[in-house]
């Protein structure tokens, strides 16, 4: 009833009426009170613990170290399959032949083809030295033609002094047979004069004359004898010349031989490396027929069978497990809580087949989890639409199961800050992110307090 009309406005007293009373006053009724109050204080109370925030991801067991992680043997040249020496499930040292492989290209199937190399390498190193001894002794020639014009240039400077010397004695000669002719034509005068007069005999005017046809006939020839010389010199002058050019052109001549020599010792120097490369490759080669293990570990599976099958460049062979390797996980974050991870952040683990009882929010009471550290962040989005982070074990932690096997399943889950479990609803119901951890403020924030 409402109890809105006027009429009828009469309150009901509960107890006034035995049934209400006697169902009211029931024991069991007051212990439900009593047990739903004591929940609810419960319920409060747990609204003040202490929870911890996290990320979780999900992810597989890996190695540390890319050089620790499963991989394929390659064959680096074309070859046919002629003997296994391993099998599946075989320990192979780093070294240890895998595969012999036979060749299969025609420029390669001399089974000479390293020796025939070889003495073609010698060859063109014999020819190499003999155009190096070509050169010296074109060297040599050429000292040989640089000294000889020397001696040259000299002789005909001594024949250059020598003519100059005698032009200027046969200067004098002739300066001595002018002077004689001046004499005699004096003399031949003054006994003229005397014969006039009658004081010299004929006899003695016609001595006097012939000495002055001699003197005159003397120095026709001395004047003769004269631009001899001066021939003598104009002769020695182009000798010189002539020397000069003679052992220029020689000279040139040697060079260019030379220079000839130079340049084919330097391209048979050039077809001598070429060969020694060509040589060198092939000795490489004829090691490549042999496929050995890059690193010790256990061979995981074969990826070629048969003898006598074909294969080309680059194919894999066989895949290889290393025996030693620094176990971690790789587990994947979302986009949006990858701001919230940095490298040195503290992660708990548990790997699939090992017994565990997590509670995200306090860690402290998980079992079957192990410790780890964020060791690296990728940066650049995986195909799965997540951040992939890489974990390595914790040191002050217990370590990891030694059974693992790489590839296995883990989850992890990444502790941020220590909240209040109200605030952690709140957060939720808000759809906030998780409070950012920054260790290095933490740590800061104690020592000021210390």
């Amino acid at each position: 009833m409402l109890n809105i009309s006027k009429d009828n406005n009469v309150l009901i007293t509960p107890g006034k009426y035995k049934s209400i009373t006697s169902v009211a006053r029931r024991p069991h009724y007051r212990i439900l009170n009593k047990v739903i109050i004591g929940f609810l204080i419960f319920c409060v109370c747990c609204l003040f613990l202490p929870w911890t925030q996290n990320i979780s991801g999900s992810g597989s067991v890996t190695t540390l170290k890319p050089d620790q992680r499963p991989q394929t043997v390659h064959n680096a040249i074309a070859g046919r399959i002629e003997k296994w020496f391993v099998k599946e499930g075989d320990y192979v040292n780093k070294g240890d032949t895998i595969l012999f492989i036979s060749e299969i290209k025609e420029d390669y199937l001399d089974p000479n083809l390293v020796g025939n190399t070889k003495q073609q390498v010698d060859a063109k190193k014999m020819a190499a030295e003999s155009y190096s001894d070509k050169v010296n002794s074109l060297d040599v020639q050429a000292q040989s033609l640089n000294t000889e014009r020397q001696l040259k240039l000299q002789q005909a400077q001594n024949k250059i002094r020598q003519a100059q010397l005698k032009i200027k004695s046969d200067s004098m000669d002739l300066v001595a047979v002018r002077t004689q002719l001046r004499i005699a034509k004096t003399q031949f005068d003054r006994s003229t004069a005397l014969n006039k007069e009658g004081l010299k005999p004929m006899t003695d005017v016609e001595q006097k004359r012939l000495k002055l046809q001699e003197s005159e006939a003397y120095i026709i020839t001395q004047e003769n004898k004269l631009l001899s010389s001066r021939n003598e010199l104009i002769n020695a002058k182009v000798e010189i010349n002539r020397i000069t050019a003679e052992y220029t052109e020689k000279i040139s001549k040697s060079r260019s031989d030379k220079f000839t020599a130079l340049s084919t010792q330097y391209d048979t120097e050039a077809q001598v490396n070429k060969l020694e490369n060509q040589y060198t490759n092939y000795r490489l080669r004829n090691g490549l027929y042999y496929i050995t293990a890059p690193q010790s570990g256990y061979i995981n599976r074969a990826l070629l069978a048969g003898i006598g099958e074909t294969i080309k460049e680059g194919t894999s062979v066989v895949s290889i497990m290393p025996s030693k390797y620094d176990i971690a996980v790789e587990t994947y974050v979302d986009p949006i809580d990858l701001p919230l991870v940095h490298r040195g952040a503290k992660v708990r683990v548990w790997f699939d087949g090992w017994p565990r009882i997590v509670f995200s929010g306090w860690p402290g009471l998980s079992y079957g989890t192990y410790g780890g550290k964020v060791v690296a962040i990728e940066n650049f989005i995986s195909p799965n639409g997540k951040y992939r982070i890489l974990v390595s074990p914790d040191g002050e932690d217990r370590h990891w199961p030694k059974e693992l096997s790489i590839g296995a399943g883990a989850q992890s889950i990444a502790l941020l800050e220590t909240v209040s479990v109200w605030y952690e609803i709140w957060r939720n119901l808000n759809g906030f992110p998780p409070n950012y951890y920054n260790s290095g403020e933490k740590e800061a924030k104690g020592k000021e307090k210390k």
